[in-house]
Order: structure tokens, then C-alpha cells, then sequence
């Protein structure tokens, strides 16, 4: 979630660093202010230097599909406090992804944590299942290494988050709530079933996978 932004122009000072919290969308409205274009009043994004410019209370992050792997999380983030809401919580962080799991870094990670060379932390990544809800205190745990979701001390800002999260999803419209139907598993199929550059192997790993993924959605995971 932490991209680095860094800019220079016109009316821009020289050396200032902002810790607000910003979103990707904000790119929009923020390159348009800075061409002259008026910024389209549909447009969620905001001109970060705008005379009228206001800190976000909090912003809202998402994963959903990545090429045949299905997924939903969102994420809810202030400047203190990170909520993260896992809509799959019976699957694994690392879900079967061909292009991920073909990655040296990702092949490395599995064969240590098979050979039990993984510390607590590193370990965490590799769970077979993950928890419904994740809160993290950005400032003394900066790592998000310690979930304070089943912390009673954290309840009040737990209920505050989870509560901000609905809301947002109400607000939006958000689609990524919806399950996806056979008819996109099916396509999916399909379309990644077209002669591309890896082969069969490349095609097996992937109808493999897509079959674990209708799998899971009918055992409900």
C-alpha cells in the first residue's frame, strides 16, 4: 500500500515532505490541476495541492481477481491504524497463482519454510488459512507483525474501522462484494487456455489452478 510520490513543478516547494494520507486515484485530479484542465465533478480523486485541499480522515485499498486467482480483501487505513477484512479467510495468504508461484523469491520462500528455516514472522506469510479480520497498530507494531483484532483492548477501534469499511462499501457500490459466477471461471478458461509464450506446462498449472478455484467456491472457501 505504500507507494512512493515524489514531485516537481511550478508552485511546487523545493525539499517538503506531507505525510497525509493520499490515494492512487488522486494521480487523476492532481495531473489535471497541474495542466490547467478542469477536474471533472464524477471524479473521487482529489488535487492534493488545491487552495481548498483537505486531509482524508482515512483511505480504503483492495485486491480482488489476479489473473486466474480469486481473492477479496479490503483494506482501511488512518494514520495510526490499519483495518484489513479478508473475504476468503478459509484460503491461504499465498493462493496457486502461476505467475506469482513461478517467481525465485516465492520458490526460495516455500522450499525454507518446508525445511523450517522461516523464523516467526517470515512464517506468517505461508498460513493455510487466514484470519476474517486483521488490526494493526501502524505505530508500534510499523511491521503489521501482531493482528490485535481478537484484542479486547482494541474492540472500540476495531468496531470504528470495521463500521467505516461498511460504510465505504455502501457508499461505492462496491462490486467486488458479489461472487463471481461459473460463467467467468468458464472464460477464464478460455482465455487463458490461447497459445502464449510457456507451453503446456503453462496451460496445465493454469487449468489446475482454475479448477481449485471453482473448487473452493463451491465448498464455499
Amino acid at each position: 500500500m505504500r507507494i512512493p510520490f515524489i514531485v516537481a513543478g511550478p508552485n511546487i516547494t523545493d525539499g517538503t515532505t506531507r505525510d497525509d494520507l493520499i490515494v492512487h486515484i488522486d494521480m487523476a485530479a492532481t495531473s489535471l490541476a497541474l495542466a490547467g484542465i478542469k477536474i471533472p465533478d464524477y471524479l473521487q480523486s482529489v488535487d492534493l495541492f488545491a487552495d481548498n485541499y483537505q486531509d482524508r480522515e482515512f483511505i480504503v485499498s483492495a485486491r480482488d481477481r489476479c489473473d486466474e486467482t480469486v481473492d477479496r480483501i479490503r483494506g482501511l487505513c488512518t494514520t495510526r491504524y490499519k483495518y484489513i477484512r479478508n473475504g476468503f479467510p478459509e484460503r491461504p495468504y499465498l493462493q496457486p497463482n502461476r505467475y506469482k508461484d513461478g517467481k525465485e523469491v516465492l520458490i526460495a520462500m516455500r522450499r525454507l519454510h518446508k525445511e523450517g528455516s522461516l523464523n516467526e514472522a517470515q512464517s506468517l506469510i505461508m498460513a493455510k488459512t487466514r484470519p476474517p479480520e486483521e488490526l494493526y497498530d501502524l505505530q508500534a507494531d510499523p511491521n503489521e507483525l501482531h493482528n490485535l483484532a481478537a484484542d479486547l483492548k482494541s474492540a472500540s477501534v476495531l468496531t470504528d474501522l470495521r463500521g467505516k469499511l461498511d460504510q465505504w462499501i455502501e457508499s461505492t457500490g462496491d462490486l467486488g462484494q458479489q461472487h463471481e459466477s461459473e460463467a467467468v471461471y468458464d472464460s477464464d478458461m478460455e482465455l487463458y487456455m490461447q497459445p502464449k509464450q510457456g507451453g503446456q506446462d503453462r496451460v496445465e498449472i493454469i487449468r489446475k489452478n482454475i479448477a481449485l478455484m471453482k473448487q473452493w467456491k463451491s465448498e464455499g472457501k
